[in-house]
C-alpha cells in the first residue's frame, strides 16, 4: 500500500458549526493521524475550502443565505496550530465539495504513485463523501479514518458511510490504520473468529482486531473479523435451534438461567481476574459485576409467569425470533448477558456481536454457556468491528437488533434498522447530573459523587459525569470533592485497594485528555490532585489520573460531551430553575441524582428532570437487576432493558380472530 494522507476542510469556521460533535476531539484525533504520516514520511495533503470575495466564488447556497466562511486571508480559513501544513506539504482549494476539483490533486497523486487515499475531516455526509466518490472512479483504494472524520448531521453520516461501505470504502480507526507498522506483541493470542454450535470457528481471511491489555500493553488478543459466510453460517444455525426452543416450557428455560447463573459465581476469581487483565476493570468492581450479572440472571428465570402461553387468544405474544446482540466492552458480563436471558426466557435465539475489547470475555461466556445447558447453536458468537456489527444487523434473518453502544453507533443502527425494517433497542450512553442544593448533608454528597464519577475510571454510562451545585454552598461543596478525590487509590486494577484503574487503550487516554486540555486552553480550572499512579506502570499503560474541570459555561465541549473517562465537571448554579436547565441542557437524558433534604424539591426534581433514571440522595451510578434501564432523548431508541420491559421487546402481539 502506497497511502496518502487527505486533511479535508479542517478549518476553523467549519470547526465552529455549533452541531459539530465535539470539535476539539476531532482536531486531536486528525492530528494523530497527521504526526502518524509524518513520522513515516507519507506524502500528505491539506484540501481547503477557499472564497475570494472579488468575484463573489460562493456556494449558491451560501448566497443565499449571506454567509461568508473560509474567505482566503481570514482566520477562518486556517486550520487549527496543530493541523496546520508543513512546506512541504501542499495544500490544494476547492469551492464545492470534492478535494478533487483542484487539478493539481491528481498531478500530485500521480506523481508520487499514490495507490490508496486516506481521508480525514468534515464533513463526513457532504464534502468527505464527494471526495471519497472522486478517488472511487479514478481506481484508488478508498480509506476513512473513522475517529477522525466529523459532521453535524449524525443521520446522514450514518448513511453516507452504509452508502460508502457498500462501494468498498473502508472506515478504520487511526489506531487500526497504523496497526500493521506496529510489532507484533511477544504474548498475543489468537481466539477464533466465531463460536458456532458451541465449537470455535478459526478464520483471519477477512483480517484481525487487536486489543491490547490496558494494564501490560504488551499482552495482547487478536480478534479475527467473522466473513460475511461466517455470519450467515451463525444466524442459519440459530434459527434451527430458536424453532425448538420456542416450544420449551417456561421451567426448562428457567433452569438454564438459574445453572448459568450458578456457573458465573462458582468461576467469579477467575472472571473477576479476566476483568482486569482485559479491561482494566479493579477486581472490586468486576466483583461487583459478577455478583450483579447472577443476580439479574435469577431475577429474570423468577419471571416464568410472563412467559406466554403459545396458544393463548385473542391476543397473544409470540418470540421474535433470532436477535442480533451487538454489546461494549465495559460490563462484558453484565450487559450482554441481561440481553441475553430475557431473550432465551421468551423463547428467542440469538447472535452475539461484541466489541473487540470484550471479545475475549465473550469467549468464555460461550464456554459457561455450554456448561448451563443452552442447546447447541441456540447462541452464537461471531468476532470483529464495525463491519461484523453491519453484516449481523442487515442479515434478511435477523429479526431484531439490540444495541449498546455510543450515540453515533445508535444512529448507524437505526439506519440499518429502518432499511430492512426490524426492531431496534438502543441504549446510547448518558452524560450524567446530580444537582447537589444548599439543604443536602454535603460531605455524603462529595462522597456519593466522586465514587460514581471515578469508580471504573469513569467507563459505565450511568457515571457521574456533572454535578451541578448551588452557588450559596459551591465554595463549601469544592473542598470536599477534593477530600474526597485525595482518597482514592489510582493503580493496577488487579491490587483489591484500587478505586480507579486505566482507561480502555490509548486512544481513549488521548480522547479524555483532548477534551480536558481544551477546556483548560479555555480558561477553566482543572484540579488532578494524583499525579502517577500507585506502583510501577509500564510503558503504554492507559493510566489517566482523576480530574475535576470547574466549568459554568454550559456550551462547553466538555459539558455536552460524554468523555467515558475519570473527569467530573462542576458547574455552578445561580438558582433552582437554572440548575434543572443545566440537569437538562445537553442531548443525553440516562440518569439524574438530586441531593436534597426537602420533599418538596425532590417532587420538582421528578417532576421536571429529563432522563430515564432519577435517584435521590445518591449517585447516578448503577441501576438496579429488576428496574426498567433505558434513557430519554438521545440516550434511548426503542423499549428500556430489564424488568417488566423485556417482554415489550422480546416478544410481539399477534391479534388472533376465530
Amino acid at each position: 500500500m502506497t497511502p496518502l494522507l487527505l486533511l479535508v476542510d479542517l478549518q476553523q469556521d467549519y470547526l465552529a458549526h455549533p452541531r459539530l460533535e465535539a470539535p476539539a476531539l476531532l482536531v486531536a484525533r486528525a492530528a494523530d493521524v497527521l504526526q502518524g504520516f509524518r513520522e513515516r514520511a507519507w506524502p500528505i495533503v491539506h484540501a481547503w475550502t477557499t472564497v475570494r470575495p472579488a468575484p463573489d466564488q460562493r456556494m449558491p447556497h451560501w448566497k443565499v443565505a449571506d454567509r461568508w466562511h473560509c474567505v482566503e486571508g481570514t482566520p477562518g480559513h486556517q486550520p487549527p496550530p496543530a493541523l496546520r501544513p508543513l512546506s512541504t506539504e501542499p495544500v490544494v482549494h476547492k469551492t464545492f465539495f470534492s478535494a478533487f476539483e483542484d487539478p493539481a490533486l491528481d498531478q500530485f497523486l500521480a506523481t508520487h504513485s499514490i495507490d490508496t487515499v486516506v481521508l480525514a475531516g468534515v464533513h463526513l455526509h457532504a464534502c468527505i463523501r464527494a471526495t471519497a466518490l472522486d478517488a472511487y472512479a479514478r481506481g484508488f483504494a478508498v480509506h476513512i479514518v473513522a475517529d477522525a472524520v466529523g459532521s453535524y448531521d449524525p443521520v446522514h453520516a450514518a448513511i453516507t458511510r452504509h452508502y460508502l461501505e457498500d462501494r468498498t470504502v473502508v472506515f478504520q480507526t487511526a489506531e487500526a490504520l497504523f496497526q500493521h507498522t506496529q510489532p507484533t506483541a511477544e504474548n498475543a493470542a489468537l481466539l477464533p473468529a466465531a463460536v458456532i454450535n458451541h465449537h470455535p470457528r478459526t478464520d483471519t481471511a477477512a483480517g484481525v482486531v487487536r486489543h491490547a491489555s490496558p494494564r501490560q500493553p504488551d499482552t495482547v488478543w487478536h480478534i479475527p473479523h467473522a466473513s460475511a459466510s461466517r455470519i450467515d453460517e451463525a444466524v442459519q444455525h440459530t434459527r434451527t435451534a430458536q424453532a425448538d426452543w420456542k416450544k420449551t416450557t417456561p421451567a426448562e428455560r428457567q433452569q438454564v438461567l438459574e445453572q448459568l447463573a450458578g456457573l458465573i459465581e462458582t468461576n467469579a476469581d477467575a472472571l473477576t481476574t479476566h476483568l482486569a487483565d482485559t479491561i482494566g476493570k479493579p477486581v472490586r468492581a468486576g466483583q461487583g459485576e459478577v455478583a450483579a450479572t447472577a443476580a439479574m440472571l435469577r431475577a429474570v428465570a423468577a419471571r416464568t409467569h410472563q412467559i406466554p402461553a403459545p396458544h393463548q387468544q385473542p391476543v397473544r405474544r409470540v418470540p421474535l425470533g433470532v436477535v442480533a446482540l451487538i454489546t461494549p466492552w465495559n460490563n462484558p458480563l453484565y450487559i450482554p448477558l441481561g440481553k441475553m436471558a430475557p431473550a432465551l426466557l421468551f423463547g428467542n435465539g440469538v447472535v452475539w456481536k461484541p466489541a473487540p475489547a470484550g471479545y475475549p470475555t465473550a469467549v468464555r461466556v460461550m464456554a459457561l454457556l455450554a456448561q448451563s445447558g443452552v442447546p447447541t447453536g441456540l447462541i452464537n458468537l461471531v468476532g470483529g468491528g464495525i463491519a461484523a456489527s453491519r453484516t449481523l444487523m442487515t442479515h434478511p434473518h435477523i429479526d431484531a437488533v439490540t444495541l449498546t453502544g455510543s450515540e453515533q453507533a445508535g444512529a448507524a443502527a437505526q439506519v440499518l434498522c429502518a432499511q430492512q425494517p426490524r426492531p431496534l433497542q438502543a441504549e446510547l450512553g448518558g452524560n450524567n447530573a446530580a444537582i447537589v442544593w444548599r439543604d443536602a448533608h454535603l460531605p455524603d454528597a462529595a462522597h456519593a459523587v466522586v465514587a460514581g464519577a471515578f469508580g471504573m475510571a469513569g467507563q459505565r454510562c450511568t457515571a457521574n459525569r456533572r454535578v451541578i451545585v448551588d452557588a450559596s454552598c459551591y465554595d463549601a461543596f469544592i473542598p470536599l470533592l477534593r477530600h474526597e478525590m485525595q482518597a482514592l487509590v489510582w493503580g493496577d486494577p488487579l491490587d483489591p485497594a484500587t478505586d480507579v484503574g486505566p482507561l480502555i487503550h490509548a486512544t481513549q487516554l488521548r480522547r479524555v485528555a483532548a477534551f480536558v486540555e481544551q477546556a483548560r486552553c479555555d480558561g477553566h480550572a482543572v484540579v488532578s490532585l494524583h499525579q502517577q499512579p500507585l506502583g510501577d506502570q509500564p510503558d503504554g499503560a492507559s493510566y489517566y489520573p482523576p480530574t475535576l474541570v470547574l466549568c459554568d459555561d454550559a456550551t462547553h465541549d466538555l459539558v455536552q460531551n460524554e468523555t467515558f473517562g475519570p473527569v467530573l465537571v462542576v458547574q455552578r448554579a445561580e438558582d433552582w430553575d437554572h440548575a434543572l436547565s443545566l440537569c437538562n441542557g445537553v442531548r443525553q437524558g440516562l440518569a439524574a441524582a438530586l441531593f436534597s433534604s426537602s420533599e418538596p424539591r425532590q417532587q420538582q426534581f421528578l417532576d421536571r428532570a429529563q432522563a430515564g433514571i432519577l435517584k435521590l440522595n445518591q449517585s447516578t451510578a448503577g441501576a438496579a437487576v429488576d428496574r426498567p434501564f433505558g434513557g430519554w432523548k438521545a440516550t434511548g431508541i426503542g423499549p428500556p432493558e430489564h424488568g417488566d420491559s423485556d417482554l415489550d421487546f422480546y416478544t410481539r402481539i399477534q391479534a388472533v380472530y376465530a
